[in-house]
């Protein structure tokens, strides 16, 4: 099979879009198909076998995001040369419409994976003044309902679709992790390279420093955390536009939180291997990769309950889930108190299948023929009513003595 990724974000730049697309293209080029991405330039991009560039220009205040401005032509162009059988778009815009565009003109099917809540980021564009909650609405239904199908990564998201009038059909698929090779000695030494004891316990927290992401509400958790365990320690990882803010809490409220800033995706495993839990305040995440990656880097998670998590948390051992009823204050304490009364058993690599890369894999992939198959059905249905009212328009001409 033949494959065309569309998107506004891929790395460099670093999101969770960029990962889901990265770990679907490495899974399916390992069952032997072929799959180009279709993406915007990026300054610091470096070229790369099978990626088209199209030009972009920054895309309003969410400056490290882009966005293309022409070269949909030259994205047809491509994809009639390489002979793809099915467009997968994600994003709903620029590179999302070119992905319509080349659908459309060579007659094959798109799916659509819907991956961010826009909702919950529309502040981004000029405060939120120029775009709002019931524009999403309308864009995401426009768009996804001129899609053959959709992939939702949660019940949340297909049921927020749902709520927003999209009839087509959607398929919960969400995006697996690569699981990779535990390293108890090398997470230790590590936790000593960054100035930490053997005894000390490692609460962590990686993701991008944004509002929308709620680490003021870890660092909260954390100074109630503290006054109980000295041990405790709290790392931050990662960067973004809240940084500056969040080290002011910390300065403010005397708490000894170690921003190490940006972490290359690939050195990520050392952070979760070396911590004893993962710390996540975020109400955005309609799945939420660093989740999974941390579960499969034997790191259990503390984060707000909701339906996707829920679904994803079937060991004990994976964490806890907190609510406003039950604080990630109370959810950490039950979960460590487990630990150290030897109640709670360490993750075991048997039980992670489930949120692995592979079977994200396996079920796109079967969601792929499934759509086409469908579509072939589809227009072959067009044809041959086309052609029958064409026959029957024939006889009455022969039979009646018309001609």
């Amino acid at each position: 099979m033949k494959i065309g990724m569309f998107t506004d974000t891929y790395f460099p730049q670093l999101s969770g879009v960029s990962t889901s697309i990265k770990i679907l293209t490495k899974e399916l080029r390992a069952r032997g198909h072929e799959v180009v991405i279709f993406t915007t330039t990026d300054p610091n991009a470096e070229a790369e076998a099978d990626v088209v560039r199209i030009s972009s220009i920054p895309f309003l205040s969410f400056s490290d995001r882009r966005i293309a401005y022409r070269g949909f032509d030259r994205c047809l162009k491509i994809a009639r040369s390489m002979n793809l059988d099915i467009i997968h778009t994600h994003t709903e815009f620029s590179m999302g419409l070119a992905g319509k565009y080349v659908a459309n003109r060579l007659r094959i099917p798109n799916i659509h994976t819907y991956h961010t809540m826009y909702e919950n980021y529309t502040h981004y564009i000029l405060d939120g003044l120029l775009v709002q909650a019931s524009h999403v609405r309308v864009i995401s239904r426009q768009y996804c309902n001129q899609s053959n199908a959709v992939i939702a990564p949660s019940q949340l998201t297909k049921d927020t679709l749902r709520s927003y009038g999209i009839h087509v059909p959607i398929k919960i698929i969400a995006t697996g992790v690569n699981i990779p090779t535990f390293k108890p000695e090398e997470a230790n030494s590590f936790k000593k390279e960054l100035g930490f004891k053997d005894d000390d316990r490692i609460l962590l927290s990686l993701s991008r420093l944004s509002k929308e992401k709620n680490i003021l509400e870890v660092l909260q958790a954390f100074c109630e955390l503290k006054e109980n365990d000295p041990r405790l320690k709290l790392v931050i990882a990662g960067d973004g536009p809240e940084r500056e803010n969040l080290e002011q809490f910390s300065r403010k409220h005397e708490l000894d939180v170690r921003f190490v800033g940006f972490v290359d995706h690939e050195e990520v495993w050392r952070y979760y291997q070396m911590a004893d839990l993962y710390l996540n305040a975020s109400e955005s995440e309609s799945q939420g990769l660093t989740y999974l990656e941390a579960i499969v880097n034997r790191c259990p998670i503390i984060a707000k309950s909701n339906d996707y998590l829920k679904t994803v948390m079937q060991e004990e051992a994976f964490g806890k889930l907190y609510t406003e009823e039950y604080p990630m204050v109370e959810a950490t304490k039950d979960f460590l108190e487990r630990v150290d009364s030897n109640q709670m058993r360490p993750i075991n690599p048997e039980n992670l299948y489930e949120i692995s890369a592979e079977k994200f894999g396996d079920q796109v992939l079967a969601f792929y023929q499934e759509i086409i198959e469908r579509y072939i059905e589809e227009e072959n249905g067009i044809f041959d009513r086309v052609f029958g009212k064409v026959k029957n328009i024939i006889r009455e001409i022969v039979i009646g003595g018309k001609v």
